[in-house]
């Protein structure tokens, strides 16, 4: 089971990106991530909605008493995350570097076909490419880039599929109903082959199907103590890749510690903590520490619990 970090990755963060990338790839963390939030509409309808996701009392409070917006700082704080990306790459050697995750739905196709296989070559292959096409609860920023909640699964897909076009034909086109371009040249070509490796972001009732159909491999939120059926989940994906003869990733983003026995009975290839955001940079340097420290124990964890 390896480990990896999640960042906020924001102007306020206490430690600079730069310093974490080194700080991280230090301290033996396999992968560090970033999620991909442009900005937060001031004044949004659903507070009440998200804001049951960040616990109750003052820890809830405490997030959003500094916060404009409908969600925390962190949000609307971030840096751009694929421009923060090529610049860690540029100051590690190992540390693997993901999307946590991309939010396709608002980046053109064509541009975002070159970022990522440029960043795929300053990094050597190090880019793990999370993909996700955005929640309900975000329809503010999506629909100020023009997306539509309905159809924006079938946008995400089709822009993975065009972009694995772009990837490895000389002269790629495609032709669908939200993406179209007659043929094009566009290089550089991922040095990952066939692309990087695309990892599916959801925990709807056909994730699975697009992890199938589009993916890698899944990458699942776990954000509570019910784990809402994900070791089942995970089994099932697992059968259904294997009778298609083949084998997906699975990378658990949102970890605590407290449950590293509930996910090492699930065996996943991954999991992902996240940094706390409300704590100080010196104590954000020493999470990544004290992680990195088990993260040899946590790659041969064998769980008590069934």
């Amino acid at each position: 089971m390896k480990t990896g970090v999640m960042s906020m990755n924001t102007d306020e963060c206490g430690i600079s990106p730069l310093d974490m990338a080194r700080l991280v790839e230090d301290s033996g963390i396999e992968s560090l991530w970033l999620p991909d939030h442009s900005h937060v509409p001031v004044g949004g309808a659903i507070a009440t909605e998200k804001k049951a996701e960040y616990g109750g009392g003052e820890e809830r409070e405490e997030r959003f008493k500094v916060s404009p917006g409908h969600l925390p700082r962190e949000y609307y704080r971030n840096y751009d995350q694929l421009t923060t990306i090529a610049a860690m790459g540029a100051v590690t050697s190992i540390l693997n570097l993901g999307t946590g995750i991309c939010l396709v739905v608002q980046r053109e196709p064509l541009f975002l076909a070159k970022q990522l296989a440029t960043i795929d070559h300053f990094t050597n292959g190090r880019l793990i490419f999370g993909v996700g096409a955005g929640a309900g609860w975000n329809r503010g920023e999506l629909e100020n880039h023009g997306v539509v909640l309905k159809t924006r699964t079938d946008l995400m897909l089709e822009r993975v599929d065009a972009m694995k076009q772009i990837w490895s034909e000389d002269q790629a086109e495609f032709h669908g109903e939200h993406v179209d371009f007659d043929p094009v040249f566009s290089w550089p070509k991922p040095i990952s082959k066939p692309h990087p490796q695309i990892l599916m972001g959801g925990m709807g009732p056909t994730v699975l199907d697009r992890v199938l159909s589009h993916a890698d491999g899944w990458f699942p939120g776990h954000t509570d103590s019910t784990f809402d059926q994900l070791g089942d989940r995970i089994t099932e994906l697992r059968e259904r890749a294997a009778s298609q003869g083949r084998t997906v990733d699975v990378t658990i983003n949102f970890g605590r510690l407290e449950f590293v026995e509930q996910y090492a009975a699930m065996k996943p290839d991954r999991v992902v903590f996240m940094i706390p955001a409300l704590i100080s940079g010196a104590e954000k340097r020493k999470f990544i520490q004290e992680l990195g420290a088990l993260a040899p124990q946590l790659a041969n964890y064998a769980p008590t619990v069934a």
